[in-house]
């Protein structure tokens, strides 16, 4: 009984239903959401929401839908809910893996949602369940996304279509040219219906001119600090024009380190295996 109750889809009143847990869409109000309340308007509300019991009574909290919610707030009625009753780490999880099934999110969307994850204290081992990431995978985007200034993605959208490599390269640039304020202008020129990606490119195009023309003194490159899953530092990640550098400290890490200086040469060329293998396939 417990179990049939747990699945059921009941009808629930939008305004009992509080907006919960974190965002993993850069872009929720949108044209599409009233499309979609016009698709709910003609055939009905097709797939359920989840919801979890609120410490409130007769209230709950979304654990995904969110955009479906939105959008029956505006046709009206009641939403189809299915109610489970999860703790943090399973609704995050829920709503990750249905999010990744449903919406495709997109690289940088994905970078968010996993540096907002860490930020909220989440383990290591939620976060790459709620992603379906191997632990390399929430690094290569944890990465990038620490090296981009504040506000500059909300500028641009998700992108759709725009992967790892052309966010760091545009990461990369922030050691010239302030990347917000170009990012403004050359986005104060374009239609506000413009799509993300071609924000994305407008922007990358203009940072690129914008380093280009300024003649700046040499800088020390764009360094980050490279942290394993406990928060602890490992070394430090620099690149430059001219080079990429790690650095590890022997002194605060002198077991790793002795046996890094054993290995170093055969990982280096190892990855310049893997690179070369990926650049042969297209990839």
């Amino acid at each position: 009984m417990r179990e049939i109750t747990a699945n059921s889809i009941r009808d629930i009143e939008p305004d009992q239903i509080d907006m919960d847990g974190l965002r993993d869409r850069l872009v929720l109000e949108d044209s599409s959401i009233d499309e979609l309340a016009e698709s709910i308007r003609k055939h009905g509300q097709q797939v359920p929401i989840m919801v979890r019991p609120s410490a409130q009574p007769d209230r709950y909290r979304i654990i995904y839908g969110r955009r479906r919610l939105a959008a029956i707030r505006k046709v009206g009625g009641t939403v189809k809910a299915i109610v489970r009753t999860l703790d943090d780490d399973a609704s995050l999880i829920a709503q990750g893996q249905e999010n990744n099934l449903r919406l495709d999110p997109s690289f940088i969307e994905k970078s968010l949602f996993i540096k907002e994850m860490q930020e909220s204290g989440y383990k290591p081992g939620v976060i790459q369940d709620a992603l379906g990431l191997t632990r390399q995978g929430v690094s290569n985007h944890r990465v990038v996304i620490e090296q981009l200034p504040d506000g500059l993605v909300q500028l641009i959208g998700p992108a759709h279509g725009i992967g790892r490599r052309q966010w760091s390269d545009l990461a990369a640039l922030s050691v010239k040219v302030d990347l917000v304020d170009v990012a403004k202008e050359a986005l104060a020129t374009l239609p506000e219906d413009t799509p993300s990606s071609e924000k994305f490119q407008a922007v990358c195009s203009a940072c690129s001119s914008k380093a280009r023309s300024d003649k700046k003194p040499p800088n020390r490159g764009l360094t980050s600090v490279i942290k394993d899953e406990n928060g602890s530092s490992l070394g430090t990640l620099t690149v430059d024009e001219k080079a990429i550098a790690i650095k590890v400290t022997k002194k605060d890490n002198p077991e790793f380190g002795h046996w890094l200086e054993e290995r170093v040469e055969a990982t280096l060329l190892q990855l310049f295996e893997q690179w070369r293998n990926e650049r042969g396939s297209g990839s």
